[in-house]
């Protein structure tokens, strides 16, 4: 008689980090069982970002491939080198997806035990959390929607750059209203330089009215963003 292979069940959930400031997006959590298995072992650490998740199935943080695959399940908000990151590889094994050979790098070397998942699920799994945004509150939405319309535009091309990222920015938790900037997003873009020159980046920075519709935020900032030349109302760094 064969052994019996226990099969667990994955849930990923949204959730926005205490130290949001390294990535303002929220991070995909996964619970096996119901239990966040990584948190036991790597407390410090944080899922990969949801921007991670808005391409192709494939590119997904937790995608299984034809190939067994090692990746980063948390790492810290400074560096994996710096502070340790907690390492899994994920491959198929017929309909099944196996986690497997844990490598902890942080102070502590617990890791969790190997899991075994239906495929099927799985993959239904991941495909739910990639389209989930119940979770997001306006200046998300605002920032998610409005980077996919000024990618659509092609404005930015026009004017010799690229736009990199659209970001939320959230207000600082524990500060004086008085001094607190209103929650808003960052529209982050570089200029095109040729023969390999330096290029510089800019950042402009929008706020978002949470009482306001967000399409109706989203439209407005849009039409802001492609009326000029960008780099006018931007602020430039290296």
């Amino acid at each position: 008689m064969g052994r019996h292979l226990t099969i667990s069940s994955l849930t990923l959930r949204h959730r926005i980090p205490d130290d949001w400031a390294a990535d303002p997006w929220a991070e995909v959590r996964p619970l096996v069982d119901g239990v966040d298995v990584l948190k036991e072992v790597h407390p410090e650490g944080l899922a990969p970002s949801c921007r991670y998740w808005r391409g192709p199935a494939e590119s997904r943080p937790l995608a299984v491939a034809e190939k067994p695959r090692r990746i980063v399940i948390t790492e810290p908000t400074c560096t994996a080198g710096c502070c340790g990151a907690l390492y899994v590889t994920i491959r198929r094994e017929g309909d099944h997806v196996v986690w497997e050979s844990w490598e902890n790098t942080s102070d502590s070397t617990a890791v969790p035990p190997d899991f075994r998942f239906d495929g099927a699920r799985y993959e239904a799994e991941l495909a739910r959390a990639a389209a989930d945004h119940s979770w997001e509150e306006p200046v998300d939405t605002v920032a998610r929607l409005l980077e996919q319309a000024l990618a659509d535009s092609g404005w930015f091309e026009r004017w010799g750059c690229v736009l990199t990222s659209v970001s939320p920015r959230r207000e600082e938790p524990g500060l004086p209203e008085e001094i607190t900037s209103p929650p808003g997003v960052d529209v982050h873009f570089r200029q095109v330089r040729e023969h390999g020159e330096p290029s510089e980046s800019y950042r402009c920075e929008l706020f978002v009215d949470p009482e306001q519709l967000v399409e109706e935020q989203v439209r407005q900032l849009t039409v802001r963003m492609v009326a000029d030349d960008p780099r006018k109302s931007a602020e430039m760094y290296r």
